[in-house]
């Protein structure tokens, strides 16, 4: 990552980047990058043959700290599905609001200029009350 620069930004974009290049090989069609609405977001909506998925991109640099999906807490994770059910309700989402719907983290951890990944599918399964 070298030329880069080090901010939070660049890092995150990075790590969304390599992540739409994991779901594109696993099949998936990235359907959204950072959809927003209001103060809510989104980093990657995709589709594949399993359903939409509403996928969380963690990026960290290699340190001591907590594996980067344990920050998707309780309140973030309620952000999100507040945020997929808005888009599920747009006209590009209303084609998708028959189908399995996911929420996934992929983790993206840089180790100089190394990366390594994990894909956690169904991280969370929203409760409805």
């Amino acid at each position: 990552m070298e030329g880069e620069g080090n901010s939070r930004q660049t890092l995150g974009k990075r790590g969304e980047d390599i992540a739409c290049e994991m779901l594109r090989g696993m099949g998936h069609t990235i359907l959204e990058r950072n959809w927003r609405i209001g103060h809510l977001e989104i980093d990657i909506i995709s589709f594949d043959p399993d359903g939409i998925h509403f996928v969380e991109v963690k990026t960290r640099r290699q340190s001591i700290q907590a594996p980067p999906q344990e920050s998707v807490d309780r309140a973030k994770q309620s952000r999100i599905i507040k945020a997929a059910r808005s888009f599920l309700r747009t006209s590009k989402g209303l084609p998708y609001g028959n189908h399995e719907c996911h929420f996934d983290i992929m983790a993206i951890t840089f180790k100089g200029d190394t990366w390594t990944h994990e894909w956690f599918p169904q991280a969370y399964i929203p409760i409805y009350l």
